[in-house]
């Protein structure tokens, strides 16, 4: 694997501010509005000359230590919290998105990831250019110099498909445009997507930071690696004091202006869960990857789909990237939908339930639920096959979790 951080910066990182009962977690600051001693130092912290908290839908300090944990260990210039993954995507596009502008990405996206891209943006004059970006040349073709954002997952779901983070950054540079990467599939504890080029990294904290599904959140990750005075949107905030001018954007009006700020609670829940990350992600990911080559030798499985698979047509590039264990998600095929649908009310330990990397496992048909709103050709489009069912390997023993797949197909 690439372990590629300190892991004591997620256990360490200091407070702001002395703690007076010298709590060893921070405490959850529930409070809407924050006193301040006189009004000269009121403007300050509402022009965001400095980081003092002024209303909590704009910046709370537990939240604040949070993005602060998390910054500290990716070597981040700006971290910024959200109440889920879906926001930090949708405030990340609405930063750099303008009517008449494009974004260049796949068909292969979480399904509500293509919908805002397909149907909510476009009804802002916003264009998705949906094409294959495992292949270069044809990326490039879609490239202009009205492409705000080339925007990808760095392991699709359910297709397992990987793209050369490196290749793609290339064309970026060459472009003008930046990489956006939700990364949430192989979390920053093992994954430097600054190393690979990405530029704006997103990430849905649901799954593995909140230890357990517990919690909904986002965070958008800028590394300020991309001279924003080729955006057409940012290029009036570019070189202005205070942080990139995606940073700017974000926290002076986007953030603001959408509401859709993290809670201090939930950040509470999720500094608890960054503590463990790295211990969980790589038992889990351990374990998928032996029951992925365990559940490909049985009757009835048509194929199995994982990048840390010698035969998955990613694995080198993965490999390459994410290291020996691409996390622990998986997914294969089987003869029908009907088949499907069997095997999944035979499951007597894994949970019939969505969501990714609980410690809990789960199994899911992606194309009857968070694709099946979509039609059948738009499914067809993305590649999501009413033969495949998705595995979320969490915290149990692999033995158990091969027995249980086992009796699910055959019983």
């Amino acid at each position: 694997m690439n372990h590629t951080m300190n892991e004591e910066t997620l256990l360490h990182t200091p407070y702001p501010e002395p703690d007076p009962y010298g709590a060893l977690n921070m405490p959850v600051y529930l409070t809407a509005a924050y006193e301040f001693p006189t009004a000269e130092s009121m403007e300050p912290a509402f022009t965001g000359q400095n980081a003092d908290p002024v209303y909590s839908r704009i910046s709370n300090p537990t939240v604040m230590h949070f993005e602060r944990r998390i910054a500290r260990a990716t070597g981040a210039a700006e971290v910024i919290a959200f109440n889920s993954g879906m926001s930090a995507i949708t405030n990340a596009l609405f930063a750099v998105a303008s009517a008449g502008s494009n974004i260049v990405t796949s068909p292969h996206l979480f399904g509500n990831t293509y919908s805002f891209l397909a149907y909510t943006l476009s009804s802002f004059g916003v264009e998705a250019r949906f094409c294959d970006l495992t292949n270069l040349a044809e990326v490039e073709k879609n490239l202009d110099r009205n492409t705000c954002a080339l925007f990808l997952e760095v392991i699709t779901n359910p297709q397992t498909e990987v793209a050369d983070l490196k290749g793609l950054s290339a064309l970026c540079r060459k472009n003008g445009v930046p990489l956006m990467a939700d990364t949430t599939i192989v979390p920053f504890t093992e994954f430097r997507a600054k190393k690979f080029g990405v530029d704006i990294e997103i990430v849905s904290t649901t799954k593995y930071v909140s230890g357990g599904a517990n919690s909904l959140g986002g965070v958008i990750i800028d590394y300020n690696t991309f001279d924003w005075s080729h955006s057409g949107k940012l290029s009036v905030l570019a070189g202005q004091p205070g942080g990139s001018a995606f940073a700017l954007k974000i926290r002076r009006e986007i953030h603001r202006n959408l509401g859709a700020g993290m809670t201090p609670h939930t950040a509470f829940m999720q500094i608890q869960g960054l503590e463990t990350l790295a211990i969980r992600y790589r038992r889990a990911s351990r374990s998928c990857r032996e029951l992925a080559r365990r559940v490909g030798s049985l009757p009835g499985v048509v194929a199995v789909h994982y990048p840390g698979l010698h035969e998955h047509p990613y694995f080198e590039l993965s490999q390459a990237q994410f290291g020996d264990y691409p996390g622990p998600m998986f997914t294969f095929d089987l003869a029908s939908k009907a088949d499907s649908f069997r095997f999944l009310n035979r499951l007597r330990l894994i949970r019939r339930a969505t969501n990714l990397f609980d410690n809990k496992s789960l199994a899911i048909h992606p194309a009857s639920t968070i694709f099946g709103t979509f039609t059948e050709q738009v499914r067809r489009q993305m590649d999501v096959r009413d033969t495949t069912i998705r595995i979320s390997v969490g915290l149990e023993e692999v033995e158990e979790l091969y027995r249980d797949i086992q009796q699910a197909l055959h019983e």
